[in-house]
């Protein structure tokens, strides 16, 4: 038996600035940094705020269900601040691999192809399962359309389906293998094989790329995971969000220290979407904040849009707080 956590509340403070070397006449853009509001995370409040003021912004539920606002800035400006304050309770309990279901990965991979246990099943056997039909931008925990299970299937904009990763990762997926231990392992080579080294991948970074280097961040590692399940006909997605870090011993923790992260969901067949994160080889609980998923970081960027300027240079600037707004207790 799983045993629900208490409630953790956490203050995210997420702000961007672009510092330009002329003047901007106008900037379009479109944020992804409205945390999800879920059954095991609830959002108590939420703003955005723009400066300058924009002449133009909206909301909008995306196809995958994560909340954007869109911006239109017509005020000319040298410096654009992007500032995204909200206030969410997460009480998810993370993940044990023991007690998953006990299918073997080729079950797995049966189950979601067409004609498939799940293509032949009844309506009540796929909700059961972990499946319900239609696409549901907010639903039970764990639960996913067959649509969303097949669109996990593909490559995307970041993840490729390379012959580098199907031979990383075959060792892994042995016949027979229970899928839970192959989730686990896949974390586990991840975070002991390459080396977390910010700058030293880019956005276009392809997985045949860090594993030759062996080394990438957080985007880079869940992208393999992702390419690796794929590859082998199981099901991933993306997530975007941000992880409770702890200072050193003895020393408070710093402002600003957090920053955006990013891990996986692989399906798993009776328990529906499992969240690991492979960058610190854990199983997601009630120390990360989800923001949005996708097929890959092209879905939930937290920030992206374009620009109106005779001039060439920028300088961007990230800030990062995930404040803990008491530990919780017991009642």
């Amino acid at each position: 038996m799983t045993t629900v956590p208490l409630p953790r509340t956490y203050e995210v403070v997420h702000r961007t600035t672009y510092r330009y070397t002329d003047p901007v006449t106008r900037s379009y853009g479109r944020t992804t940094l409205v945390p999800r509001d879920l059954p095991d995370q609830h959002r108590l409040d939420s703003a955005i705020t723009i400066d300058p003021a924009p002449a133009d912004s909206d909301a909008h539920i995306d196809y995958f269900g994560n909340r954007s606002t869109y911006f239109a800035v017509t005020t000319p400006h040298r410096e654009l601040v992007v500032t995204a304050t909200s206030t969410v309770t997460v009480s998810r309990a993370a993940a044990t691999p023991d007690l998953l279901p006990d299918v073997s990965w080729e079950d797995a991979v049966r189950a979601v192809r067409p004609g498939g246990a799940l293509g032949g099943a009844s309506d009540d056997d796929r909700v059961a399962a972990g499946v319900v039909l239609g696409h549901d931008p907010a639903p039970r925990p764990g639960a996913a359309s067959l649509l969303e299970l097949r669109e996990a299937l593909l490559p995307s904009r970041h993840v490729t389906l390379s012959e580098e990763v199907r031979a990383w990762s075959a060792r892994t997926l042995t016949p027979g293998r229970p899928l839970s231990e192959v989730i686990t392992e896949l974390s586990r080579r991840i975070h002991s094989e390459l080396v977390y080294r910010p700058g030293s991948t880019t956005v276009g970074t392809t997985q045949a790329e860090v594993l030759a280097q062996g080394s990438g961040v957080c985007q880079d590692f869940a992208h393999l995971m992702i390419a690796a399940l794929r590859v082998h006909g199981l099901p991933a997605r993306y997530t975007s969000g941000y992880l409770e870090t702890s200072p050193p011993p003895g020393r408070p923790k710093a402002r600003g220290a957090d920053a955006s992260h990013a891990w996986v969901s692989a399906w798993v067949p009776g328990a529906g979407w499992v969240e690991v994160d492979p960058t610190n080889d854990v199983f997601v609980g009630d120390r990360h904040v989800i923001l949005g998923w996708g097929r890959d970081y092209a879905d939930v960027p937290p920030l992206r849009g374009v620009i109106f300027t005779e001039g060439s240079g920028s300088e961007l600037d990230v800030s990062v707080d995930l404040a803990l707004l008491g530990a919780p207790s017991a009642p």
